[in-house]
């Protein structure tokens, strides 16, 4: 049906290997496999050190019989194979799928749905929130995987031995380990609590950055004086944006501390830029005129929505709180044996007790956006910190 995976002259020869797909005869076959069938596993593998969008170098797939390597390197058209995956009759299983999802919307133009991430369902079922593949498929199926390729590069041909067998792992227990799960969160009654973490993967904006909001990836940000936090939002909205055209990592543009003292020493023109000695000359005459112009747009921007106080630290009163707020959330957690960063992160406290008894508290308000008080996380943990912010 397919080629064997093809490997280094020198490794010796291997038992069995997945099957590595290189034609479109092979995909055709492949796809027709695949066809009606209820689950999929799926893994990718890729390489993003020199690009600002991923490069896709190997896709892995199984229907629970054998892992089939598909190399997207080789002259054919993955197109029939991304409307096989794209049909909404068949669940997708990966593992930690976020990043795998992106990875693929190039090519199917919307992500993947429907979608079950066993990291997201172990993590419900009480394992740790963000537990490996191997030792997830370790401690529920007692099997070792091998490990030492996850940095390898994947672009490379021909694969080695060991490259081929630690993709084909990636999806070879996935199946069964989805069964075991899904089993488990079943009999606890969390079958609801997958289905609404799940929906969130299918949301398009998930796997895009808006430039606009480029800026929230700098830490800090907030502790700034409300010009200086101007000028850094229009510059990292310019980086983002040169970086999605020229397919460039963000910091092949402008380097994140270069980024931040530029904006803090705020030139006016070229000769300014020049003297802070932050870039090469060559650096410069290219992207000076650019930079000057984000500088500018950041001068004129309006400060409204920007925090306007310089110290952001919690007072003592707020510290309090936010430890009796994580009090609450440790019974709660322990109540349903899940780890309580799966409920609520600090951040989410901080905002709540700043919210009650903040600065700018406004009593029996909650504040907006908060995962721990939306959807099945509000019965569990929401109402109770809710509960526990009220002052008397």
């Amino acid at each position: 049906m397919t080629e064997a995976a093809p490997v280094s002259p020198s490794a010796p020869a291997p038992p069995t290997l997945a099957p590595f797909i290189q034609n479109a005869a092979s995909l055709e076959l492949l796809v027709a496999q695949l066809q009606g069938a209820p689950r999929i596993a799926l893994d990718t593998e890729f390489m993003r050190e020199k690009t600002y969008l991923a490069e896709l170098a190997l896709l892995q797939l199984s229907d629970g019989i054998t892992p089939q390597l598909v190399d997207p390197l080789a002259d054919m058209d993955l197109a029939p194979l991304m409307s096989c995956l794209m049909n909404p009759g068949c669940t997708k299983v990966l593992h930690a799928a976020r990043q795998d999802l992106e990875v693929l919307l190039p090519l199917t133009g919307a992500p993947l749905a429907p979608v079950l991430d066993t990291q997201v369902a172990a993590a419900l079922a009480g394992h740790a929130p963000q537990v490996g593949y191997g030792e997830l498929v370790l401690k529920e199926l007692g099997v070792a995987l091998e490990k030492g390729q996850a940095r390898t590069d994947w672009l490379r041909r021909p694969l080695s031995l060991a490259q081929a067998y630690y993709a084909a792992d990636d999806v070879r227990y996935l199946l069964p380990l989805a069964g075991r799960l899904l089993a488990r969160l079943g009999e606890l009654g969390r079958l609801g609590w997958l289905a609404e973490e799940t929906v969130a993967l299918a949301d398009p904006t998930l796997y895009t950055v808006d430039p606009a909001i480029a800026w929230q990836r700098l830490k800090g940000i907030e502790s700034c004086p409300p010009r200086e936090q101007a000028r850094i939002r229009a510059l990292a909205a310019w980086r983002e944006a040169r970086a999605q055209r020229r397919n460039l990592p963000r910091s092949w543009v402008l380097a994140d501390d270069v980024l931040r003292e530029i904006a803090r020493r705020a030139p006016a023109d070229m000769d300014a830029l020049r003297e802070l000695h932050v870039l090469q000359d060559k650096t410069l005459d290219k992207l000076g005129a650019e930079l000057v112009e984000a500088l500018a747009v950041g001068e004129a921007a309006p400060l409204e929505g920007l925090v306007q106080r310089m110290d952001t630290r919690p007072s003592a009163t707020e510290k309090a709180m936010a430890q009796r707020l994580a009090a609450t959330l440790k019974t709660a957690a322990e109540a349903v044996s899940i780890a309580p960063e799966v409920l609520a992160t600090q951040r989410e406290l901080r905002a709540l007790a700043r919210a009650a008894v903040g600065p700018e508290a406004t009593p029996g308000q909650e504040p907006a956006g908060l995962p721990c008080l939306r959807g099945w996380r509000r019965g569990v943990v929401g109402e109770a910190l809710l509960e526990a912010c009220r002052v008397d």
